[in-house]
Order: C-alpha cells, then structure tokens, then sequence
C-alpha cells in the first residue's frame, strides 16, 4: 500500500504544438487546437506555434458558411483561461500572407524563424500539424 509520503508528483514537461495547416479543408488544426487543450488542463507547460498556413488558423472574420463548417477560430479565446499563453507567429510566414497582429483574434507573440528554433530547442516534447 502506498502511503502520502511516497507520492511524487510527476514534473511538468514542456509541450509545443506546431500548427502548419491551414484551418479547414483538414482536421489537422482543429485536432491540434483539442490536444492543446487537453495537454493544458493536465498542467503542462503548453505552448503554440503558427506558422506556414497555420497562421490563417487566429484570423479574424472566418465566415465557413460556405463550407458547411463550424468556425472554429473564437475557441482559441479559450486558451488563456487553461493557462496557455504562450502563442508564437513565425514573423516569416505572416508577412508572406500579407497579416498583422491586428488580424488575429488573440494575441500573439511574433517571433524571427531563428527566435522559435531556440524556443523550440528547449521543449521537452514539439508536435507538428
């Protein structure tokens, strides 16, 4: 039988999701949007990168009407309230599809493509999507 004091808690890991798709026509964003989620309510130090098409995924005024989708984009509102706020744009791929931070519906934290590498270098565990 396991007593109090033999309990250890289990240390924190320090999870990076990287989203690389764009928001529909997969489920590749919405799966990794989920996970964030789950990973964040187990106490993880969580964090989330944007980049390629995945930065379409916090743009502001996504009408899926036309695709027979839900929009999914208002959840990432969400995040702060699990604790995760940590969220990255690669400076790169925002400028490449003509976007700011005033087109996204959170904030975010733009960052060079050598500023996430180092980032990235120091998680415990990066997921790409």
């Amino acid at each position: 039988m396991m007593e109090d004091d033999d309990f250890e808690p289990e240390a924190i890991k320090r999870f990076m999701y990287v989203n690389r798709k764009a928001p529909y026509g997969t489920i590749y964003a919405l799966e990794s949007l989920e996970t964030v989620l789950i990973s964040a309510a187990f106490d993880q130090d969580v964090s989330v990168v944007f980049l390629d098409d995945g930065v379409f995924q916090l743009t502001k005024g996504q009408d899926t009407t036309g695709i027979n989708m839900k929009n999914f984009s208002p959840t990432f509102r969400a995040l702060e309230g699990y604790d995760v706020e940590k969220l990255y744009f690669e400076k790169e791929s925002l400028e490449a599809r003509g976007l700011t931070a005033d087109d996204l519906v959170v904030e975010v934290e733009i960052l060079s493509t050598d500023e996430l590498r180092e980032i990235m270098a120091a998680q415990d565990v990066v997921i790409s999507a």
